[in-house]
């Protein structure tokens, strides 16, 4: 018999389609804000008369929505009312000088994303963003001190409030993954024949 831990058969339960209801439950009305998954890149696009702001993700993939969220949640009111909140995005193949840039506007919002992640119940790793640069360890081990650095300010301050909106729903999320993932793997591990 295989078996496994909720937990871990929560990080594979838990859908995108789950993480954009509760974000839209949070924030469409209040905000004026939705998640919005399928995109080729990610991309924040401000609000309109006709229609709300859209946080949008890569594909369905559930730790690109929450990354971007965190990126939603530490944008001021003035940079939400700018397209991608007024910054440059270099995809990969960034040099090694756009990377540094790079590593230092995404400790904050990583430290909210592996918040998020731990609400969830599934495991976080810092992105680089970047497969074509050979970087050095160093500087990667810097970046996860400073991640973590915002992990610990967030702990003692306290998250941005649309942030800590985010984490409960997301605990709630999580929770019923796990509900769901306990009954799974009862039914997984019951003998064969019984019924229930």
């Amino acid at each position: 018999m295989i078996s496994a831990s909720p937990s871990a058969v929560a990080a594979n339960t838990v859908t995108a389609d789950a993480v954009i209801a509760a974000f839209n439950a949070c924030f469409m009305h209040t905000e004026h804000t939705v998640l919005v998954g399928g995109a080729d890149e990610p991309f924040y696009q401000p609000a309109t008369v006709d229609a709300p702001a859209q946080v949008q993700f890569r594909a369905d993939y559930v730790r690109s929505a929450l990354h971007e969220v965190a990126h939603w949640c530490v944008a001021g009111q003035a940079r939400r009312r700018l397209p991608d909140y007024g910054y440059w995005y270099t995809p990969d193949d960034r040099n090694e000088q756009q990377q540094t840039a790079f590593f230092a506007v995404e400790a904050r919002p990583q430290a909210l994303e592996s918040i998020f992640c731990e609400a969830l119940g599934i495991g976080f790793r810092p992105s680089v963003d970047n497969l074509s640069l050979d970087i050095d360890p160093s500087v990667l081990q810097r970046f996860e001190q400073r991640l973590q650095i915002a992990r610990a300010d967030y702990a003692s301050r306290g998250l941005p409030s649309r942030a800590a909106r985010f984490t409960t729903a997301l605990a709630q999320v999580g929770k019923a993954s796990n509900a769901i993932a306990e009954v799974t793997l009862a039914a997984c591990n019951a003998p064969e024949g019984a019924s229930g």
